[in-house]
């Protein structure tokens, strides 16, 4: 279908495209086997200057919005999820800072994320806090001038590997969520150190760690906004970062699916190619139309996103849950058309398999996202009565 794209969100688009196929495809198996971080690709994306795509002019980016962080990261998903959330990740952990720094604090840290230069990580899950974020335990105390962080984040993409964190603390563990504050972290700070290397069912090249913090001592200009700003930090982060889940679980559902629609074309059984089989055509037909659907969707979340509304928690909740699920569906399906082939690693569509999974895991279950969009219709029909 035509989006009626600009020709500068063309020209990202296929210059996202070019490197998921030259770049990414051709190593991507190696990346998952070894679960090696992909620094070579992350290096050809900031010589492509994708690296601040979203970032703002003023910092050195480009000054791009949703909508074009969409198109970029459905386009490197075609080549590999796992490439393509170890460079997203580094969004998730520019956006509070984007959102709620200082002047001062971006001009600190924008620039040198822009360039490529800097990775960043946002550190929110531990042990007892995944979907519940409220229950967070690492705290922040006030000391002087300083900030004292004790604590351990858990699976977070891009620790030990990313320069600067964003990490959620309690200020005041009094108020709960509410207590709530984001600090700036940076990876050689005293008192910080990470965990064993995760073993993942699925995107292998992407690092997952823990961050612990052991009398961390910051400087106050170190605090994102202001104290007990943390809660509402996060939830404005994960629902800029979750049509970006969306846009992934399409672009690794497209790649699946045309995949399997080649095998089909190849593949013969009983004297002819098995996509004249009415069964393959009407699997390939469902995975299409599910993948443009989701395709539809996040678009228009991210241009709705990119008019500057003042909530979008629903909508930015409703494109990765679908997106996600479709994505889940649809390499599953990838994988039955193709067989015993499906399932071997020789061939992509078994890792595309593994790598779904986790986008209805990250960035808010996808049971959450029924949550968050169950409160919002609640709320909407009380307001019509």
């Amino acid at each position: 279908m035509d989006y009626l794209l600009t020709e500068e969100q063309r020209m990202l688009q296929d210059l996202a495209r070019r490197i998921a196929n030259e770049k990414i495809k051709p190593v991507r198996a190696r990346l998952d086997e070894e679960e090696e971080f992909p620094w070579e690709i992350l290096k050809d994306l900031a010589q492509a200057d994708l690296a601040g795509t979203i970032i703002p002019e003023q910092y050195g980016g480009l000054g791009m919005g949703a909508f074009e962080n969409v198109l970029l990261l459905e386009a490197l998903s075609e080549g590999c999820v796992g490439v393509a959330v170890s460079f997203a990740a580094s969004f998730l952990g520019a956006y509070p800072i984007m959102l709620y720094g200082s002047e001062e604090q971006k001009q600190t840290y924008l620039p040198g994320i822009a360039r490529g230069e800097t990775l960043a990580a946002f550190g929110l899950t531990e042990a007892q806090a995944g979907s519940d974020a409220g229950a967070i335990a690492t705290t922040a105390r006030k000391d002087g001038d300083f900030y004292v962080l004790n604590g351990t984040k858990q699976w977070i993409t891009n620790a030990g590997v990313a320069d600067v964190n964003v990490i959620i603390a309690l200020t005041d563990k009094a108020k709960g969520p509410r207590g709530a504050s984001a600090f700036i972290v940076h990876k050689d700070d005293p008192g910080v150190s990470f965990g064993k290397k995760e073993r993942k069912m699925g995107i292998r090249a992407s690092v997952t760690r823990e961050i612990i913090l052991e009398e961390v001592r910051l400087p106050k200009d170190r605090l994102l906004g202001r104290e007990g700003q943390g809660f509402i930090i996060t939830m404005k982060t994960l629902d800029l970062a979750r049509p970006g889940a969306g846009a992934m679980a399409i672009g690794l559902a497209q790649s699946a699916l045309d995949e399997a629609a080649a095998f089909a074309k190849e593949r013969h059984q009983f004297g002819q190619p098995i996509f004249a089989f009415q069964a393959v055509q009407h699997m390939l037909a469902d995975m299409a139309v599910k993948v443009e659907a989701s395709r539809a969707l996040v678009y228009a979340v991210a241009r709705y996103i990119d008019t500057n509304p003042k909530d979008f928690s629903k909508e930015a909740a409703m494109s990765k849950v679908f997106a996600t699920d479709m994505a889940m569906q649809v390499t599953i399906d990838a994988v039955q058309v193709m067989g015993g082939h499906g399932y071997m690693r020789d061939y992509p569509v078994e890792k595309m398999m593994r790598d779904a999974k986790i986008l209805q895991i990250f960035e808010g279950t996808n049971q959450i996202m029924r949550n968050i969009i169950g409160l919002a219709l609640s709320k909407e029909y009380t307001k019509k009565k």
